[in-house]
């Protein structure tokens, strides 16, 4: 059944939500304040790296089933359905920011029609649906919570091919139109009360921040004990209790949602009297591993990194997407500058040139920024590092060194080269 969608805000989720559902055979407006963002979308041009996304909005403008404005009033009037996928970052406190989302609901508010079902995608604390329909100021209008749970660089995958969809609403009518968006998908749904379905997404991302934690301490148990971690994540990963997803071990856990998530879930427990000392170690195991990977950096060099000209390899939190918000590579490369080392990094989505961290020189091409190093720092996990000529890193270092932060490099064509190396498990 064909629906009439508005999303409002087209970042990772609002984009790829709007391109997706557009995709599913809806018809979807989607809006954004950014009139040059709009503009550029307007011509299928892509401001995110994003598997497939390209693609979905390339075919729905063809189809005329996706469109772009910066008109909010225009874009909701007469939507069955308006999608809210505006940022929740964090505050100073930690707790998650509501202003965007409050202003967005007090916009469209008056533009809606009766019977609208209003869709909170953003992540945002418990309650906040209650904090949407106080801003609509609308009784003849539903709010749903349906959080997203898709990671940045297969994002598109990840909503056509969900593990599930919660859908959270007080409303069972409301709740059974929201279901019907997502006709067409084999998936388990999930419907609940909107604090529910609020709480099931923080508590997803604090539980894959905990094992990212977890293994991080057991790469480092396995060093001191003369394991190897690439056997033991095999080995525990394969227990379907545990699973291997998120149990790949590396210079800590970043991007634009696990650091705020779980900040403000200990914010939110906070509120209520209750301390989550579990959580509470996991985001300061989180905090010393990037210290961490700086001091094993410097024993590579020799001691110290003063006056050390380090090499980094990629500069986005992960692989596969250009999202550089919170990534490790950056917090440790700021670590490495402040201990007095010159940097010279490449990142296949960073121009060369471009000023993402002070002290840090970004060049066009992984050999260029090997040229005269002392050591090279594999920091992110791209699959193209590994297809480089090592041999030729090797000669381009003044000392072959070799810092694998995430074990990603292959082992034998790193010991083939004569590199000095420090892995995970070494």
């Amino acid at each position: 059944m064909r629906s009439t969608v508005a999303v409002v805000g087209t970042g990772y989720v609002g984009l790829t939500t709007g391109a997706c559902l557009a995709h599913l055979g809806h018809d979807v407006t989607c809006v954004d304040v950014d009139s040059d963002k709009i503009a550029r979308l307007e011509q299928a041009d892509i401001h995110i790296l994003e598997d497939g996304l390209e693609e979905l909005v390339v075919e729905g403008l063809r189809a005329n089933r996706l469109r772009f404005t910066t008109d909010t009033a225009a874009a909701v009037a007469g939507r069955g359905f308006v999608c809210l996928c505006v940022p929740s970052p964090q505050a100073p406190d930690g707790s998650a920011d509501l202003s965007f989302i409050r202003t967005a609901a007090m916009t469209m508010g008056p533009h809606l029609k009766p019977g609208a079902v209003v869709i909170n995608k953003s992540t945002v604390p418990v309650g906040s649906t209650g904090v949407v329909a106080e801003a609509l100021s609308r009784n003849d209008v539903s709010v749903v919570s349906n959080p997203e749970f898709l990671r940045e660089g297969s994002a598109v995958h990840d909503f056509l091919h969900p593990d599930r969809v919660v859908v959270g609403a007080d409303d069972e009518i409301a709740a059974m139109k929201m279901v019907s968006l997502y006709v067409g998908l084999t998936a388990p749904i999930v419907v609940t009360d909107p604090a529910s379905a609020e709480l099931i997404k923080y508590a997803s991302n604090a539980f894959l921040a905990t094992k990212l934690s977890f293994i991080n301490e057991i790469a480092d148990l396995a060093r001191a004990l003369g394991a190897d971690i690439d056997d033991v994540v095999i080995g525990v990963g394969s227990d379907p209790r545990i699973g291997a997803n998120h149990l790949r071990p590396g210079p800590g856990w970043g991007g634009s949602c696990l650091p705020k998530d779980t900040r403000a879930m200990l914010h939110m427990a906070e509120k209520v009297g209750q301390r989550m000392e579990l959580l509470e170690a996991v985001v300061a195991v989180n905090e010393t591993r990037f210290d961490q990977t700086t001091a094993r950096l410097a024993r590579l060099a020799g001691g110290s990194l003063n006056g050390i000209r380090i090499a980094a390899w990629g500069l986005t939190f992960k692989g596969g997407t250009d999202d550089l918000r919170a990534s490790p590579s950056l917090s440790v490369l700021e670590r490495v500058v402040a201990a007095g080392a010159e940097v010279v990094a490449f990142d296949p989505t960073v121009e060369a040139g471009a000023n993402v961290l002070p002290g840090v020189e970004t060049v066009g091409d992984p050999y260029t920024a090997c040229d005269g190093a002392s050591v090279l720092a594999v920091l992110t996990n791209w699959a193209e590092f590994r297809h480089l000529d090592l041999d030729r890193v090797a000669h381009l270092l003044a000392s072959p060194r070799l810092l694998d932060a995430h074990n990603f490099l292959d082992r034998q064509t790193i010991e083939r080269c004569g590199f000095e190396v420090a892995r995970l498990d070494s």
